[in-house]
């Protein structure tokens, strides 16, 4: 029974014998996750603190309490677009980035608690029931919505908050000779960068991300930096994440309930779909009802401390399992390791142009468009298509 309650109590004992693999994971982890905690962040509207402190708590109260292995929760694309699209509705960030904050953490835990109560309810298997069509479909249109999102950073143009995709082509297009050339430089430097090492480099394509950024850095101090309009992420507090109890008033909760149960099946579906991919090739079985939980409580407690929303990460659980984690262990060493980084090096992580960033998160949002599974779609079923495309649209 209190293995039931504390997961964590059937793998802890034994961690012990393989604390090596985890550490040389949970390392692997901590570089990972820098540029993508940055680049979320941005895309949930947030400043790119708020991306560390989501990647410091939410995979350690996940590994506690889920019932994967090598599943390493955070801050992820879909979910980062998900919390902007729900809160801009009520506060724009860029006049009351208090106020957009203040919201986020309350969402957060909104979204936390129906997992949390689904998890209870014995509601795993729910998860089932989600056609595979609908996922990519999300997903793709996801994609496509954070590309077109980052064009004002790869052009230098300033586009008006809010602007359809076609506002924002039509702005464009209008505009281009207002394009910044530096920046356009740095953001397409970068997405180059990026490419040539993840497609030619085998040796290096896990740090892709990481050393673009750190190039496409080099690239803006090369072209003059801010003297000729290249505009850095600017100042990252250098603390951990501070206590904070969201604003629970009737109204925010009225507000942002809808949002957070879309939230809250959004996170289910991507943390237990990426258990079971990985439990394909460990064998491990994952229990749907105990992630439901795991998840729940993570963005829970994560809300008291500064975190916004989070779930399991598509492309952190894979280099975990890939760099040969053996239990939750190595989440936690990664959530402690980038704990260490931000108190030590967080001056450096300030000088991250914002072209440079759009750069990558244009290749985030490509990335997120599986042609494979959708050109699979497309010669299996007709009916399956058109779902796709709907939830896509």
């Amino acid at each position: 029974m209190l293995k039931k309650v504390f997961p964590f109590l059937t793998w802890l004992p034994t961690a012990k014998h393989t604390l090596k693999d985890d550490i040389i994971a949970g390392i692997t982890g901590t570089i990972i996750v820098i540029p993508q905690a940055v680049a979320f962040a941005m895309i949930a509207g947030l400043p790119p603190i708020y991306g560390f402190y989501t990647a410091m708590i939410t995979p350690i109260i996940a590994a506690l309490f889920g019932s994967s292995y090598h599943l390493i929760s955070g801050p992820t694309t879909a979910i980062s677009i998900v919390v902007y699209s729900t809160l801009i509705k009520f506060v724009n960030p860029e006049t009351d980035l208090e106020g957009f904050i203040s919201l986020a953490l309350v969402l957060t835990f909104l979204a936390g608690f129906f997992q949390f109560v689904m998890g209870l309810l014995r509601m795993g298997k729910l998860v089932n029931f989600v056609s595979h069509s609908v996922i990519i479909g999300f997903t793709a249109g996801a994609g496509i919505l954070i590309a077109f999102k980052q064009l004002k950073h790869v052009f230098g143009v300033e586009i008006p908050q809010g602007s359809s995709i076609i506002d924002i082509v039509v702005y464009i297009t209008n505009h281009i000779s207002d394009t910044n050339w530096y920046v356009f430089a740095v953001a397409t430097g970068t997405l180059l960068i990026a490419l040539i090492i993840k497609l030619l480099i085998k040796p290096l394509s896990r740090y892709y991300m990481l050393l673009a950024m750190v190039l496409g850095s080099a690239l803006a101090i090369f072209l003059g930096g801010d003297a000729n309009g290249i505009e850095t992420v600017g100042k990252i507090p250098s603390n951990l994440p501070p206590f904070q109890v969201p604003d629970f008033t009737l109204n925010n909760i009225k507000l942002l309930s809808s949002g957070a149960m879309v939230l809250a099946l959004l996170g289910l579906i991507e943390a237990v779909a990426i258990g079971r991919a990985i439990a394909l090739h460990t064998h491990q079985k994952i229990d749907g009802n105990q992630e439901f939980i795991g998840q729940g409580l993570s963005n829970m407690v994560a809300s008291f401390f500064s975190s916004y929303a989070g779930s399991g990460s598509f492309t952190r659980s894979g280099v975990n399992h890939q760099a040969g984690a053996k239990s939750p262990m190595s989440a936690i060493f990664a959530s402690v390791f980038l704990m260490v980084v931000l108190l030590l090096f967080a001056k450096y992580a300030s000088f991250l142009p914002k072209a440079a960033m759009g750069g990558i998160i244009l290749l985030v949002g490509y990335n997120l468009i599986d042609f494979h599974h959708i050109k699979q779609v497309y010669k299996a079923s007709g009916r399956e298509l058109i779902v796709l495309f709907i939830t896509l649209f």
